[in-house]
């Protein structure tokens, strides 16, 4: 974990994921876009692996758990965010812990926090936010 923190030090870097097999995958766009693209396109690939971000919302870590994530470390993480690793039995480590994750204009609580508040299914998470994705890439948000 150690080498995956140092990454995040490392310019236009956000987060980053270890495969189990060594195979490293960079988080270089805020939010969770990075991260559900991996998912989707390569959905083995974080199984037993293990990530480091700059910031973990509830959004996120649903995604984590959907990848099958095997620890968890964190600069930045929300309450509900541990809730979900952790019924999960993903481990996590995070030097801040926050109750809300906060949207980009720092005016309300992000968007994929407020949208999986209530989820506790990785597989309803990720058609939530799939959609989100997509009305985000169309302009319609």
């Amino acid at each position: 974990m150690e080498e995956l923190k140092k990454y995040l030090e490392q310019d236009g870097v956000l987060g980053v994921v270890r495969s189990s097999n060594g195979d490293v995958r960079f988080f270089r766009h805020r939010g969770v876009f990075d991260l559900f693209k991996l998912l989707s396109a390569n959905p083995g690939f974080m199984k037993g692996g293990t990530i480091a971000d700059k910031v973990i919302g509830r959004g996120a870590a649903l995604l984590i758990a959907k990848g099958g994530i095997a620890q968890v470390y964190a600069r930045l993480i929300s309450l509900s965010a541990i809730e979900v690793l952790e019924k999960n039995g993903i481990p996590v480590t995070f030097d801040k812990q926050v109750p809300h994750i906060i949207n980009r204009e720092g005016t309300d609580i992000c968007p994929v926090e407020k949208l999986t508040a209530h989820i506790s299914d990785p597989e309803e998470a990720f058609f939530l936010i799939a959609d989100f994705v997509q009305r985000m890439n169309k302009g319609n948000f």
